[in-house]
């Protein structure tokens, strides 16, 4: 099931021989397995053709998480963006227990209050398979609009999926994001995607956080992608508004923040999403 290089590989990693692989399925760009030797267990991912520094993104951000220390976080123990396949070895967490929903909404406003000197992030990651820009900004709606509507609209274009009336709405409301988005947030510290498949439960109970899509922005945007396709609950939104109340406009802000994820699903699982972008565009354009 592994591929044999990458066995090899980790051999050089691991500090105890392969006893047993187990497939772990649920994600649609990595393979993945769980891979238990004596001296612990371990989550394998590894992709071929992956973009460069594909698996670097995900440990850089995995690792900032971690540092947090607000959720678990997986361990990243090694990872190889040049091999073939590119492959990233963590820390095993998973159990087949539920987290508390209350615990990860109070865990997640604690990790927003972490906050940076700007928007964006050090390094530029990924959303799924798509590249994320995160050039530094002090102006909230320029980075939205610029870094993250706008690139999402141009793949989702290269892939067929936007002309005519929907493409007028987008340029339409491209050109409206600085008046809607006058609130000035602060550049929390963001997991950046956000749905139930990205969060695990530890052997304690905990939630944990996988897979993130790191960056500075504003926190209502991990909120809006949480509550775009369910799986979370009203107990972690009301967990996290006891810790940490949204601002007034919250409501107004949500469609305009899931239209990002919107595009993407757009451009990565088909047109079925179309539909979707354009109910929010009705909204505002």
């Amino acid at each position: 099931m592994i591929p044999a290089a990458l066995r090899t590989a980790l051999a050089r990693h691991l500090s105890a021989p392969i006893m047993r692989t187990t497939p772990v399925g649920g994600g649609d760009i990595s393979a993945a397995a769980r891979v238990e030797t004596a001296a612990g267990s371990w989550l394998i991912k590894w992709r071929t053709s992956a973009p460069a520094d594909f698996f670097a993104a995900e440990a850089d951000g995995l690792q900032h998480l971690r540092q947090a220390g607000t959720l678990p976080v997986p361990g990243v123990l090694a990872y190889a963006d040049a091999a073939q396949p590119a492959w990233i070895a963590l820390e095993w967490l998973a159990s087949s227990t539920r987290y508390d929903p209350a615990a990860l909404g109070q865990g997640l406003a604690a990790l927003h209050r972490q906050t940076g000197p700007h928007f964006g992030w050090h390094r530029d990651n990924f959303i799924g398979s798509l590249p994320q820009p995160n050039a530094p900004s002090s102006d909230w709606p320029s980075f939205w609009r610029d870094q993250r509507l706008a690139p999402q609209v141009r793949y989702a274009r290269q892939a067929g999926r936007i002309s005519g009336e929907r493409a007028q709405r987008l340029e339409q409301l491209m050109q409206r994001v600085p008046a809607l988005l006058d609130h000035q947030p602060a550049p929390a510290l963001l997991h950046g995607d956000l749905w139930s498949g990205n969060v695990i439960t530890t052997a304690d109970g905990q939630p944990a956080l996988i897979d993130p899509a790191v960056s500075y922005g504003d926190r209502e945007t991990d909120l809006a992608f949480a509550a775009l396709f369910g799986g979370f609950g009203a107990a972690f939104f009301d967990a996290y508004s006891a810790a940490w109340p949204l601002p007034a406009g919250w409501q107004q802000r949500r469609p305009l923040y899931q239209l990002y994820w919107l595009l993407v699903h757009l451009t990565l699982f088909g047109a079925g999403y179309g539909s979707s972008v354009d109910r929010v565009l009705a909204q505002y354009t």
